[in-house]
């Protein structure tokens, strides 16, 4: 007798009612931070009842921890990307570009990872601990070996990830600032993707 049990399928109107909270809840969470986020606020963000938001998801931490999930996928994705057998220098201005396209097209999810990583990390810090330095560790082994090998300048490969990450995600994380002091210069401009690739061209040129 096979006591397993049926695996309940999500209907349509199910699967669209949870990504319009998800959508809803980036939309606040990555303007009011987790902590002054609530969920009436996702509720009218999303055009449902409170108690229909709880159908779906447990609370707001359960939401939040949903959307972090989904985002660590998307955003390592273009370090995962950095090919060892690659020209050093290109595998490297290609990653700052994805990422600084990452700054145009995914803002609220961007702010959404800064706020979590400024109220230090409760909610993604085993993920941290684990799958993120874990692919950190394999790709900064990867630029050491490029800079052993002559083929960049000699730069600390952790360092150079992080000005990568601030770089790039500055234009998400600060745009209103980034508006008021050079409308029209933000992520989409081509004046801060110049400015970048001659950057860290210079700096990693041997």
């Amino acid at each position: 007798m096979n006591d397993a049990q049926p695996v309940k399928k999500v209907s349509r109107i199910q699967q669209r009612n949870r990504e319009l909270i998800l959508d809803a809840a980036l939309e606040v969470f990555s303007k009011q931070g987790f902590r002054g986020a609530t969920l009436d606020q996702i509720a009218t963000q999303a055009g449902l009842s409170k108690p229909n938001i709880l159908y779906y998801f447990e609370g707001k931490e359960d939401i939040h921890v949903t959307l972090l999930n989904q985002l660590m996928d998307t955003w390592l994705d273009p370090l995962r990307r950095i090919d060892p057998e690659g020209d050093p220098l290109e595998e490297l201005m290609r990653y700052m570009h994805l990422k600084l396209d990452m700054s145009r097209e995914y803002p609220r999810e961007s702010r959404l990872f800064a706020n979590e990583i400024l109220q230090g990390a409760p909610r993604m810090l085993p993920h941290l601990e684990t799958g993120l330095k874990q692919l950190v560790d394999e790709k900064a082994a990867i630029i050491t070996g490029w800079i052993d090998a002559g083929k960049l300048a000699p730069v600390d490969p952790r360092h150079l990830i992080f000005s990568i990450w601030a770089t790039t995600q500055h234009y998400a994380d600060f745009d209103a600032q980034v508006q008021i002091l050079m409308p029209g210069g933000g992520a989409n401009s081509d004046g801060a993707r110049g400015y970048l690739d001659t950057l860290f061209r210079k700096v990693l040129t041997p």
